[in-house]
């Protein structure tokens, strides 16, 4: 798979991090075959869901059916080609840089 996107969410309490954790495990269960979760980091007061892909918008779209409660507000996505730097962002669409801390 080409691309690895990335779902962003702001978190910096353990109750945060097993919400994201059930939704990470929600993406792995219902995500197309095309995607794949690829696990999931947590520190920096934020916390990233790794997707691989080679459709990431396609693959955004997806997910995004799948987040709910608070995390719809929430969420934050960017996509680059594996092994590059630097991210493209997907959501929202005002953002200025994506990245991962």
């Amino acid at each position: 798979m080409k691309f690895q996107l990335v779902l962003q969410f702001a978190a910096t309490e353990i109750s945060q991090f097993d919400e994201l954790v059930a939704l990470e495990e929600k993406l792995i269960q219902n995500l197309p075959s095309t995607s794949w979760v690829d696990g999931h980091d947590f520190g920096a007061g934020e916390f990233n869901i790794f997707i691989l892909t080679d459709q990431p918008k396609e693959a955004f779209d997806a997910a995004r059916k799948l987040i709910e409660g608070p995390f719809q507000e929430q969420v934050r996505a960017g996509y680059r080609e594996r092994g590059k730097d630097g991210y493209a962002v997907l959501w929202p669409e005002y953002l200025q840089e994506f990245r991962v801390a």
